[in-house]
């Protein structure tokens, strides 16, 4: 029986061959997805440690050594070279244990210490550009600029004391507080990389306090332990090695540092454990665990194509082979005869593509990951198999049931040319099943949030297919309609190939597969395009421009006018600052608004950014210049309360300054006076007076007074002046009226400002419009909404956006704002970190839009996106071989059929129509369908993939494909499909004599 079973695969090996190619895609895709994922995790992983900072990647554990000397009892201190190794076991690091104080001697100043180091195996590090490195106990080695700058050789001596701390007033100061140790200059170094994970987290070689380099004097450790010092600070720094952080080495690592975690935490303070190693690992498990919901859907949806490919490919085969199954039955076979001589051949086929199914899995993911994973690989192994056995049962499930059909009918059927109708009830109840799982599977989806776990996991495959069988069950019986049209206005040949689509047993599910592949492809399109243009717009509207530059301390007014010399021209770079964030505020940004158009990365969906900027900076009056090298203030005061004095503040801005100023012009005296002070910032440059104020000492109630303010810098005071909580401002004769109401609970107190403000203050906001916002000073600030965006650039939704100017202009402090930024425009010079720094601005960070978009793109949803690529390639595939073999089944009885029509007449044209239209034109339909179906499905589904990456930012992100990515899918699959249709076809109508 075996051997006759497999004289038929080989008498019919090319519908074997097909059978088993069919079942092969399907296992594959079961073997792709798991093997994938291995592949998808590896790289998900080295993507987070490449990016991470050294602080991710290391480890820091701080002891104290108290200061015993004076006969103090402290807890146990912790020794960190005795008990180090004990802590920190994580496997893959590399330690290295370091000591410090500071010591006083050196430095001429005793504002200033000198951090007195002790780091295990410092020598390879440094590059010793005179002298020797250290070798004794009274050994020290120096940086060049501090010893360039203390005029110190190798072979010169120092004394150096451990240093106490003593805060002032009047000035703070570090004092010797141990005796001092001599110790001999041996040498002169260099650092080649500061920055190496080597020096830990701790600051070495940064800017020092008065302007010093950070250069710390390198000791040996016998020079620590024999110094008369007090309260000294160990670190132990452990640093990751090469593939300590690979995916398999994880685990051991997690478990590791929540051991040392357990260890410092009993240790009960005796220890701190300082590292950014649990955000990367967190990262990378958000990644891997957003990947293993992406990936999942595509294959479910891929096997159940390959189960509904197989069912027609079965069908197809055992339609052709009906007079041979009558003849088994005739023959008297036993039922399990009958049974395995149908099967047989199709279970051997089944049983081939299987194996060759794990192999090809395998290896198409092995090659796809050496090109988009190059030096990761895949990582095979036998876990990528878990699927493949589920998949097999699935495949032979399948065949058995298409088989059924025919085994069940009486042999006068089997006999039949024309076989008879199947039962439509029958066939639509086993659709409205179907239909009946994908809307379980959807409910399920919405109830859970969009879990994709269990029944989720089928949900886009279950939607697709059963979208998929409605829509042939109503539009393949059209096809009758248009062959009858077709053959009433003499159009043979079309109507051939109509009746050929409609009366095929089978069509129907042609039909359905090829809509339900051109589905999944377009689904998968759809997923990469959102996903895509999703990370296009966290990089570019989540960073705000094409690069952020954060700058150190600086004046707001300072910042517009540094960022202004450098591009006067507006084109390329925009100064803005982030306004003090509170719990239950929307974030409010403050730009130059004049720029916005040319530098920020706008939101598409708002209006024009060239809108923007006339709506948030409104032609306002002047304010009010002064300028001299000393100002004065006329001022006449009344109802003072007694022993209660209040203090007269100017808070200046100088033109093009860095800096604001606040010049305290001392206590307002009853009567009429002047009051002076030194302004040099105002002697060659007119500086802006952004406010008078007037407050009282710290802790002072219930302060009281009238004040006419007559002139500030000589010159009178114009009308339209405003005043802050506390007061009430009026304009008369002799100037400003101004009367105190309260000055509780105002630190700033009152304060008195040119109105060159609108007011409210005019922003554009995204979100909820509040009635205020913090300003800059801290107060709250009355802001009506101009303009209206769906998100505000570098902030998302909810944000507010306003302008720095104006929000500058309306603050009442001088003090300089550490959120300074300038953004930048893709076309900003190569040299404009230069020309910020020659501006007198301190850069701190440089954070590019491309260089976002790049860690966006090696995330866990981008990575797992790519496999949505292998799905559309076998999808497309299986839809081929559905088409190939259907066109082989139907190739015999179509040469007979059009064989004897043309010798009844019916010309060349008609049967080249009749061959060469049928399929084609299925693909079409089935084209137009399957991508409906896939924004059907997307619609339904495709929310709930994790696309988005790790921590978005608050913005709008796109939730639809854009029509040309879906029409340029559509229009390849009909490319590729309909080439294969007509190859198929031609190779029938050579048949036709």
């Amino acid at each position: 029986m075996i051997r006759l079973v497999l004289a038929m695969v080989w008498s019919r090996r090319g519908q074997a061959a097909a059978l088993a190619l069919l079942a092969m895609l399907g296992v594959a895709a079961a073997v792709a997805a798991p093997a994938y994922l291995r592949a998808a995790d590896r790289a998900v992983a080295a993507g987070q440690v490449a990016i991470a900072t050294s602080a991710e990647r290391s480890l820091t554990l701080i002891a104290l050594q108290h200061d015993t000397r004076r006969g103090q009892e402290f807890p146990a201190d912790v020794a960190l070279p005795d008990t180090g190794d004990s802590l920190a076991g994580l496997p893959g690091f590399d330690y290295v244990y370091s000591a410090e104080f500071p010591t006083v001697g050196m430095e001429p100043d005793e504002r200033y210490r000198t951090r007195l180091v002790y780091r295990q195996d410092a020598c390879a590090h440094l590059t010793i550009t005179a002298g020797r490195c250290l070798i004794g106990e009274s050994d020290v080695v120096l940086g060049e600029q501090t010893a360039r700058r203390l005029g110190l050789v190798p072979g010169d001596t120092v004394s150096l004391s451990y240093a106490r701390f003593v805060k002032g007033p009047p000035q703070s100061t570090f004092l010797p507080d141990g005796t001092a140790k001599r110790f001999l200059v041996t040498g002169v170094y260099r650092v080649p990389d500061p920055g190496a994970a080597y020096w830990g987290q701790h600051n070495y070689f940064g800017g020092d306090t008065g302007d010093r380099p950070g250069e710390p004097a390198f000791v040996t450790n016998a020079s620590v332990t024999a110094m008369d010092r007090g309260i000294v600070t160990q670190r132990l720094d452990g640093t990751t090695t090469a593939g300590a952080l690979d995916v398999d080495r994880l685990p051991a690592v997690q478990a590791g540092l929540a051991g040392l975690r357990a260890e410092v935490q009993r240790l009960g303070g005796g220890v701190e454990l300082e590292s950014g190693l649990p955000s990367l690992l967190d990262r990378i498990d958000a990644g891997r665990t957003a990947g293993h919901r992406i990936v999942p859907v595509l294959a479910v949806s891929l096997v159940l194509l390959a189960c509904l490919t197989i069912y027609l490919a079965v069908g197809y085969g055992t339609e052709g082979r009906r007079p041979e199954l009558a003849l088994v039955a005739l023959r008297g076979a036993r039922r399990g005869q009958r049974w395995w001589l149908a099967t047989g051949e199709n279970l051997v086929a089944i049983l081939a593509g299987t194996v060759a199914g794990c192999l090809a899995g395998q290896l198409l993911v092995d090659a796809f990951a050496a090109w988009r994973f190059p030096g990761l690989g895949a990582d095979p192994g036998l876990d990528a198999l878990r699927w493949a056995p589920v998949a097999a049962a699935a495949a032979l499930f399948t065949t058995l049931l298409a088989e059924r059909r025919q085994l069940g009918r009486p042999v006068a059927e089997l006999l039949r040319r024309v076989p008879p109708s199947g039962s439509t009830a029958t066939a639509v109840a086993a659709e409205a099943v179907f239909v009946l799982l994908a809307a379980a599977a959807v409910v399920q989806l919405l109830t859970t949030g969009g879990s994709l776990t269990g029944v989720g996991t089928f949900a886009t495959g279950l939607v697709l297919v059963a979208a998929a069988l409605v829509t042939a069950r109503l539009l393949l019986p059209w096809a009758t309609v248009f062959a009858r049209r077709q053959l009433r206005r003499g159009r043979v040949g079309a109507a051939l190939a109509g009746y050929q689509l409609s009366r095929r047993p089978g069509g129907v599910r042609l039909f359905a597969l090829l809509t339900a592949a051109v589905a999944v492809v377009g689904y998968a399109a759809a997923a990469v395009d959102v996903a895509a243009r999703g990370r296009a717009e966290q990089a570019g509207v989540g960073t705000g421009a094409a690069r952020v530059v954060s700058v150190g301390p600086v004046s707001r007014q300072g910042l517009l006018a540094a960022v202004r010399r450098i591009d006067p021209d507006g084109t390329f770079a925009m100064a803005a600052v982030r306004l003090p964030g509170a719990i239950d505020r929307a974030p409010v940004l403050a730009v130059d608004t004049t720029r916005l158009a040319a530098v920020a990365t706008w939101a598409g969906s708002g209006p024009a950014a060239e809108r923007a900027g006339p709506r948030l900076h409104p032609a306002a009056p002047t304010g009010h210049p002064v300028r001299g090298g000393r100002l004065a203030v006329d001022v006449t005061t009344a109802g003072l309360a007694a022993g209660k004095p209040l203090l007269l503040t100017l808070v200046l801005s100088p033109a093009g300054g860095l800096a604001d100023e606040e010049v305290s012009l001392g206590e307002l005296r009853p009567g009429r006076h002047t009051y002076a002070q030194d302004t040099p910032a105002c002697a060659t440059a007119s500086c802006d007076l952004k406010a008078v104020r007037i407050a009282g000492y710290p802790g002072s109630l219930e302060l009281t007074g009238t004040f006419t303010l007559h002139t500030v810098g000589g010159a009178p005071l114009p009308a339209g002046w405003r005043v802050t909580e506390g007061g009430r401002v009026t304009a008369g004769p002799d100037g400003l009226d101004i009367e105190i109401t309260s000055l509780n609970g105002l630190p700033l107190g009152l304060a008195v400002q040119p109105g060159d403000v609108p007011d409210p203050m005019p922003v554009a906001v995204a979100g909820a419009v509040p009635a205020s916002v913090t300003g800059l000073d801290g107060r709250p600030v009355p802001v009506g909404a101009a303009l209206t965006l769906p998100a505000v650039p570098g902030v998302g939704t909810p944000g507010v956006l306003a302008d720095l100017d104006y929000a500058d202009r309306l603050a009442v402090d001088g003090a300089p704002s550490s959120t300074g930024q300038v953004w930048l425009a893709a076309g900003a010079p190569a040299d404009v970190l230069t020309r910020l720094r020659d501006a007198g601005l301190v850069v701190t960070s440089d954070v590019r839009a491309r260089d976002v978009r790049s860690g966006l793109d090696e995330q866990g949803p981008a990575l797992a996106l790519w496999f949505y690529v292998i799905v559309a390639a076998l999808a497309t595939a299986l839809a081929a071989g559905a088409l190939v073999l259907a066109a082989t089944v139907d190739r015999a009885r179509r040469v007979e059929d059009l064989s004897a029509l043309r010798g009844q007449g019916l010309d060349r044209s008609a049967v080249r129509q009749s061959t060469l239209w049928t399929y084609p034109v299925l693909v079409g339909a089935a084209v137009l369908a399957g991508t409906g179906i896939a924004l059907l499905g997307w619609r339904l589904t495709g929310w709930a993939l994790p696309l988005a990456g790790i921590a978005p930012p608050p913005i709008p992100l796109p939730l639809l494909p854009r029509p040309g990515t879906m029409a340029a899918t559509a229009a390849l699959a009909f490319a590729i499909l309909a080439g294969v249709a007509v190859l198929a076809g031609r190779r029938t109508l050579r048949a036709i004599r």
